[in-house]
């Protein structure tokens, strides 16, 4: 896939490093590119037609986000997860996006709630979503997450959700979002911490997330990690 052929993914890439890193990220998040396999840089400069200078600028990008490893002598390398770090990362989420809530309830403005709301209700026009077939979010301003994140106007906090375990909270997430049942689950839970920020209730919305991301966690673990 050429990199002027990126998938949408709610931010606008500018350079060929930042288009090469979202093609890449979306790759793998999306299981194309397989935990473990290796990166070749010749192999996907040749696929995105870019130069190796953009692309190692990407790959140390995606090694910054954890998605990627330099191994000696194996070269660059999908990053493959066991159920510990499934585990200290859903820990984090649950503890840091319920956080965001809490702060969302109190600093968010009511145009900047109604947003979200409006966010909400543009996920449910997608038909995959009606149906619970999948609710997989896009990246950046279109998920739902990541909106809430920003609304806790805590710079710090915002970066450790939004940028750095941003990209391995997507490679799971997109294995639970197609599971039929989780799908409306999911929706229907964004649709209550909506309400409670909504309330100014920043504890029932900070509780909600906390249950939201722990069932996530659960139901990745019965289902098994991406690439097992």
């Amino acid at each position: 896939m050429a990199l002027d052929e990126a998938p949408a993914l709610g931010l606008v890439p500018q350079t060929h490093a930042d288009r090469a890193f979202a093609s890449i990220e979306h790759a793998i998040v999306t299981g194309e590119f397989q935990p473990g396999s290796r990166l070749g840089e010749e192999t996907l400069a040749a696929r995105y037609g870019i130069s190796r200078g953009p692309l190692r600028e990407a790959l140390r990008r995606l090694e910054g986000r954890g998605l990627v490893v330099r191994l000696p002598h194996a070269g660059v390398r999908v990053v493959a997860l066991d159920r510990q770090d499934l585990i200290e990362l859903y820990e984090i989420r649950a503890n840091l996006e319920g956080l965001a809530c809490r702060l969302a309830a109190q600093r968010a403005t009511e145009a900047e709630i109604a947003a979200l709301e409006a966010l909400l209700h543009e996920h449910a026009a997608d038909a995959r979503v009606r149906s619970g077939e999948s609710y997989f979010q896009e990246h950046g301003a279109f998920d739902f997450h990541f909106a809430v994140a920003a609304l806790s106007k805590s710079r710090r906090l915002e970066q450790l959700l939004c940028h750095d375990h941003y990209s391995l909270t997507r490679l799971f997430r997109f294995h639970t979002s197609h599971k039929p049942d989780r799908a409306l689950r999911a929706y229907d839970d964004h649709l209550r911490i909506s309400a409670a920020l909504r309330d100014r209730d920043g504890e029932l919305a900070e509780m909600l997330m906390r249950r939201h991301v722990e069932a996530a966690r659960r139901e990745l673990e019965a289902m098994g990690l991406p690439g097992q």
